[in-house]
C-alpha cells in the first residue's frame, strides 16, 4: 500500500468508529465500578463482541474486492456500520440516520478523490446510486420501503458502482431476493404474516456483501 494512502484512509475508518463508539454508550456517565456490571455497559460489550470481528472480515473483503484506491473509505464506512445496522433495524424496525448519512460524505470524499486521481467524473458510482435510490423511493412511495431503506440504498449503489456495471446489478438483485425469501417464509409462519414488517436493510446489506465478494 503506497504510503500516501495511509492516513486518508484510516483516519476517516478510525475517526468514524471512535464516534459509533461514543453513539453505543449515548453520552451516558458510570461510576468506575459499574462499567462492567451495569446493563447498557454489558449490552455494549456485547455488540461489540460480534460486531468487531464482523467488521473486520468486512473490512478485509472491502480491501480484497476494492483494493487500495479511492473508494475504499466508503466501503470501509460500510463494514464498521453494518453490524450495527442489521441489529437495530431487526430489533426496532429502524435505521438511523447518524449511521447511514456519513456514508454519503465518506462518498464524497472518495468519488472527489476518484475523480482527480483519474480525471474524469464518476458517472457509474453516480448513477448506479441515483437509480436504487429511486427505485426504492418509489416503492416507499407505494408504502412498501421505509426511508431508512431508501437512503440506505443510495449509498450502496453507489459503493457498487464503483466496482462496475454488473456488481450494481447483482448487489440490488441478491438483496430483493433475500427478502423475498425471507418474506415468503413470513408467510408461512404462524403469526407472522404482515410482510411489510420485515426488516428490509439486512437483506440490502447481504446484497451489497454478496456482490462485493463476487
Amino acid at each position: 500500500m503506497p504510503r500516501q494512502w495511509l492516513m486518508p484512509v484510516a483516519v476517516p475508518f478510525v475517526g468514524e468508529g471512535c464516534g459509533w463508539i461514543g453513539r453505543c454508550v449515548r453520552g451516558r456517565q458510570y461510576p468506575p465500578g459499574m462499567l462492567i456490571t451495569s446493563a447498557p455497559a454489558r449490552s455494549l460489550l456485547v455488540r461489540v463482541a460480534w460486531q468487531g470481528p464482523l467488521a473486520l472480515a468486512l473490512a478485509a473483503l472491502a480491501v480484497f474486492a476494492a483494493g487500495f484506491r479511492p473508494e475504499l473509505v466508503l466501503f470501509l464506512y460500510l463494514a464498521l456500520v453494518t453490524g450495527e445496522l442489521c441489529r437495530t433495524d431487526l430489533s426496532e424496525h429502524r435505521l438511523p440516520n447518524a449511521l447511514i448519512v456519513p456514508g454519503y460524505g465518506f462518498a464524497a470524499v472518495g468519488l472527489l478523490w476518484r475523480s482527480i486521481d483519474k480525471g474524469t467524473p464518476p458517472w457509474l458510482p453516480l448513477a448506479s446510486g441515483a437509480a436504487l435510490f429511486s427505485f426504492l423511493f418509489v416503492l416507499n412511495l407505494a408504502g412498501g420501503m421505509g426511508m431508512g431503506d431508501v437512503k440506505l440504498g443510495g449509498v450502496l449503489g453507489i459503493a457498487l458502482g464503483t466496482l462496475g456495471v454488473v456488481p450494481s446489478i447483482a448487489g440490488s438483485v441478491l438483496g430483493f431476493v433475500a427478502g423475498g425469501v425471507a418474506g415468503i417464509v413470513a408467510l408461512l409462519l404462524p403469526g407472522a404474516s404482515d410482510l411489510r414488517r420485515i426488516p428490509f436493510g439486512p437483506f440490502l446489506l447481504f446484497g451489497f456483501w454478496a456482490a462485493v465478494a463476487l
